[in-house]
């Protein structure tokens, strides 16, 4: 076991590279507010959409258009005109944790919607995921999306197995676990070494915890700095990649990218509740916090409050924090499971406490913030008279999709491409965190979209998740349909044609080979790309259609036109009724 002065020697070594560890603390620039108030979204993101509906999207939805024209079905006028037009949808993606399986999965659902995948292309799925404003990630989800954003939005391919620039990006490492990287006791006390030093700078200043280890230990995994030449190096391993620094990446700069946001929950003290069944130990009635490039906050009503996320870390207006907001430590809180499985004593918790001694009172178990909103809504808000947020996996809840960040009205969102790659049974999605959210629903109405009705029971989704489904299909007369339709892929059964699943591993699982990688990619490529079996055939030749007609169908329902052609034939292949 390391102790501190082995660890402070360790420090040593890291030279100036130890400035991109930790945060720095200064005065607060003149204007600086805090807090924001309220249930809509902040100016930024608003500019942010604003700009991306005028520059990009308008040619993103012709070239998705024309994509799926190619498919040789076609469109009723509607569909063209809308996704040619300047009416055009708010689309909002959501992908789903459950560990590297489901970063994987949600990665090859990406990679089918992806406009620059020529197989994609073909198929007549590919260009909307250029189209979409919105891209939310939890957990394993949010691993593939932070490491998506701070490479730059590449494809797929480049973003998993790399750019072949060995001294920068190796894609994906996942030859290596992410605690055990090594059965060589010398190469893994290397490792432990390094990810303790790495957390020195912080602890000065703030309290530390395993959430910090394991943000720096997926960092080697998921962010530019790391190779497979480099893994044991004491090199930064992706620190100093900040959130809030996402704003000057070049396609970001010039809104190509969907708006990110990761979600997270809050372990409290204070909470008592209704616990949606399964291994998850958050109440449904506790507040859901999201992050993105601009703020960190809650819109539920009980608290309705967001912070910069530049200035994670500061709990007043005089003097400032900057560098809290290490883009693997928010990936790494919304997958810490640490609490969940009851593990407050792990070894790194007593690495951690014992370099970095912490007060009795902090949790060692999860990932720890200032809280920015003390004093806030005290008499809603459970935890505004803590001095720490201590916060956790996204999903604990329940709700393991990320699908409330797409419900706020102000984001406007009409259709939602729900990704689920949980482990329901078998390593398979049976629907149980679209249940949550329903049911999280009937506890904060106030302030939130409408979500379309599901079954209220995993009975009901049986042969729901074989396929993709549309929820929330109102009447094709409807002219002011409540909330946005959602379009649910799901990881959740074997293969049509008989071969082996490739997808239903274990949330517990960290190291896949490379063959293992692309066999995911290539049967998650089929469950998006296929649709429906359809008269013995595993393979809709209408899905690419169809998918255009769900994509389109609020902007439809604006304009009071009926559903006509093809999307009538799919609406009924393809939507659940309550």
């Amino acid at each position: 076991m390391l102790g501190f002065s082995a660890a402070f020697t360790l420090l040593l070594l890291s030279g100036a590279a130890s400035a991109a560890f930790g945060p720095t603390i200064e005065r607060c620039p003149a204007d600086f507010k805090l807090v924001r108030r309220g249930q809509t979204i902040s100016a930024s993101e608003s500019q942010y959409i604003k700009e991306r509906r005028e520059k990009a999207i308008p040619d993103a939805f012709k070239a998705y258009s024309q994509n799926v024209k190619r498919t040789g079905i076609e469109l009723p006028k509607y569909v063209e005109e809308i996704l040619e037009s300047t009416q055009f949808p708010t689309v909002g993606i959501s992908t789903s944790g459950g560990g590297d399986r489901a970063a994987i999965f949600g990665a090859g659902v990406l990679n089918a919607l992806d406009g620059r995948n020529s197989s994609s292309v073909k198929k007549g799925t590919g260009g909307l995921l250029q189209a979409a404003t919105h891209l939310a990630g939890l957990s394993g989800g949010s691993w593939l999306l932070t490491s998506l954003v701070q490479a730059n939005f590449p494809t797929i391919q480049h973003l998993i197995f790399g750019d072949g620039h060995k001294q920068d990006f190796g894609g994906w490492l996942t030859s290596f676990s992410v605690w055990t990287v090594s059965t060589d006791p010398a190469e893994q006390a290397i490792f432990v070494n390094e990810v303790l030093q790495e957390m020195a700078v912080k602890a000065k200043h703030f309290p530390v915890s395993v959430g910090d280890a394991w943000g720096r230990a997926l960092a080697r995994h998921f962010t530019n700095g790391t190779t497979v030449d480099t893994f044991f190096s004491n090199t930064s391993h992706g620190a100093g990649i900040l959130f809030s620094d996402f704003v000057n990446l070049p396609t970001i700069a010039s809104h190509e990218q969907p708006f990110p946001i990761i979600v997270l929950d809050i372990v409290s003290n204070h909470i008592n509740g209704t616990i949606f069944p399964g291994m998850n130990g958050i109440p449904l009635n506790s507040p859901m916090f999201e992050v993105n490039i601009f703020e960190m906050g809650c819109y539920d009503d009980v608290l309705a409050a967001h912070t910069p996320t530049k200035h994670l870390g500061t709990t007043n207006e005089s003097l400032c924090v900057t560098g809290f907001d290490q883009a693997m430590f928010i990936s790494g809180t919304s997958s810490n499971l640490w609490n969940e499985l009851n593990r407050t004593v792990t070894n790194f918790s007593l690495l951690v406490n014992e370099t970095y001694p912490q007060s009795p009172a902090l949790r060692l178990d999860t990932s720890n913030y200032p809280n920015p909103f003390h004093g806030i809504a005290p008499d809603t808000f459970s935890d505004s008279g803590e001095t720490i947020l201590s916060m956790c996996d996204g999903g604990e809840d329940g709700q393991v999709t990320p699908l409330q960040p797409m419900l706020v009205p102000d984001r406007k969102i009409d259709v939602i491409i729900a990704i689920d790659a949980v482990d329901d049974g078998g390593g398979f999605a049976h629907g149980a965190s679209l249940i949550a959210t329903q049911q999280r629903m009937q506890i904060f109405p106030g302030g939130l979209a409408t979500f379309p009705a599901v079954p209220t029971t995993l009975e009901g989704f049986a042969n729901l998740t074989t396929q993709p489904t549309f929820f929330g299909c109102t009447p094709s007369q409807e002219q002011s349909a409540p909330g946005p339709m959602l379009v649910y892929i799901a990881n959740g059964a074997p293969p049509r044609d008989g071969s082996p699943p490739l997808t239903n591993t274990s949330t517990g699982q960290f190291i896949y080979t490379e063959p293992e990688l692309q066999g995911m990619l290539a049967q998650t490529f089929v469950v998006a790309t296929q649709g429906a079996e359809v008269d013995g055939a595993p393979e809709d030749p209408e899905w690419a259609a169809c998918l255009a007609c769900a994509a389109v169908d609020r902007a439809r329902a604006r304009q009071g036109l009926p559903r006509n052609g093809v999307c009538v034939t799919c609406f009924t292949r393809y939507c659940w009724e309550a």
